[in-house]
C-alpha cells in the first residue's frame, strides 16, 4: 500500500507541475525599494500580473542569474523601464522564429 500511495503522490506532484510549469517561479514577496546601482547591472526584466497562478504584481530583475522581485510602483523603476524598454529585452521569446519564405517566379514561355 505505501509504494502505491508514494506513486500515486509523485504522479500527481508531476502532473501538477505540468501543468503549471510557471506555478513556483512566482514572486511571493516584493521589495519597495531598488538601488540605482542594481538597476545599472539589470540584465532584463519581466513583468509578473496578478492573475493566474501568480497572485502579486511585481517587475522581476534579471541580475547575473539571480532573480529579484521588486513593486512595479517604484517610481524610480517605472522611469527607468519606460527608458530602457528597447534596450533590455523583456522577456526570451520561445518558440520558433518566422522565416521569410522565398516567392519564386516562375518564368513564363510566350508561344
Amino acid at each position: 500500500l505505501v509504494p502505491f500511495v508514494s506513486m500515486l503522490f509523485l504522479t500527481l506532484l508531476l502532473l501538477f507541475l505540468a501543468l503549471f510549469p510557471g506555478a513556483f517561479n512566482c514572486c511571493t514577496k516584493i521589495s519597495d525599494e531598488i538601488p540605482k546601482r542594481i538597476l545599472r547591472r539589470v540584465e532584463r526584466f519581466e513583468i509578473q500580473k496578478a492573475d493566474g497562478l501568480c497572485h502579486l504584481e511585481a517587475v522581476i530583475l534579471y541580475i547575473e542569474g539571480r532573480k529579484f522581485c521588486v513593486s512595479p510602483r517604484i517610481r524610480k523603476l517605472k522611469k527607468w523601464m519606460k527608458k530602457n524598454k528597447h534596450k533590455i529585452p523583456r522577456k526570451k521569446t520561445h518558440g520558433r522564429k518566422h522565416r521569410r519564405s522565398k516567392t519564386i517566379k516562375k518564368k513564363e514561355n510566350k508561344q
